[in-house]
């Protein structure tokens, strides 16, 4: 399998269960769920680790308790977090805010500057993928683009992400795009770019390219927990990419992963997804 190395953040999720959906100035009572492994390193990494591909994560988190606690449960899990830089301070959890239609509301603290340091050979990664605003990213993308395919999400404003495959969600894209997606794709991702994919939920994911525009249709799921759902979405297409099968492929492949992730009632994958993977390397 391949080697994948993940820049995403790597998080300790609190979950606040709500009674009832959110309201502006309303009262509201909760239960507490706890806290759990989560972020973009986890939930996206997990899932590549049950598909047997070696997974490394680049990510920060506080030289406190709860910074040691995110990093033995995600080296329990099979992360290797050997480049999991410590910083000084303290790693705030992030707030989950989920009501009963399994909607959820995030709260986080300002993440302090995270700045990448000099790049790794990227003769040894099969993949690399972003899902962080890190300081240095762009220049890490930019060497690793002749070495290993190169997959990004789309940041929350319109810095560069230097790709191979670019992907947002339809509510990403909303306001920010007064152009045709693919030039807009273009502009974020430079002219390495081949696929600009966006999901939008129910109604699966289009993606474009310099000629064409291709639909791939969701798999119908329960929704009990939508939290991690773009990030197991990612998860299944750069698996089916380390493969060799076609963007398509791999994007239906994404939204069967995605499927399980929304109804699993956490933001890393479920069993069910293991039991899946499990089962398809067996057939």
């Amino acid at each position: 399998m391949a080697n994948i190395l993940l820049v995403a953040n790597l998080n300790c999720d609190r979950i606040l269960l709500l009674d009832k959906p959110l309201k502006t100035g309303g009262r509201f009572h909760y239960q507490d769920g706890g806290q759990r492994l989560g972020g973009g390193g986890a939930n996206t990494g997990l899932g590549l680790v049950w598909a047997g591909h070696r997974v490394a994560l680049v990510s920060q988190v506080g030289r406190d308790k709860v910074g040691d606690w995110v990093i033995a449960e995600a080296s329990t899990q099979g992360l290797d977090c050997r480049l999991v830089q410590r910083r000084p301070g303290n790693t705030c959890e992030m707030l989950l805010v989920m009501t009963p239609d399994g909607e959820r509301t995030i709260i986080r603290p300002q993440r302090p500057i995270f700045e990448l340091s000099v790049p790794p050979k990227w003769q040894q990664w099969d993949a690399l993928y972003f899902n962080t605003s890190a300081e240095g990213a762009v220049s890490w993308a930019k060497t690793a683009l002749d070495h290993c395919l190169v997959v990004a999400q789309l940041a929350k404003d319109d810095r560069p992400r230097p790709c191979h495959v670019l992907l947002a969600s339809a509510s990403d894209m909303q306001g920010r795009c007064e152009t045709a997606f693919w030039d807009y794709g273009v502009s974020i991702a430079g002219d390495s770019l081949d696929y600009f994919v966006v999901t939008d939920g129910i109604n699966g994911a289009k993606v474009y390219t310099q000629d064409q525009v291709q639909h791939v249709p969701a798999v119908p799921a329960k929704v009990v927990d939508t939290t991690g759902a773009g990030d197991a979405y990612a998860a299944g297409l750069i698996h089916s990419l380390c493969l060799g099968q076609t963007i398509t492929q791999a994007m239906a492949e994404g939204a069967i992963w995605a499927a399980f992730a929304v109804a699993t009632d956490s933001s890393i994958p479920g069993d069910a997804l293991k039991q899946y993977l499990e089962t398809k390397e067996s057939t």
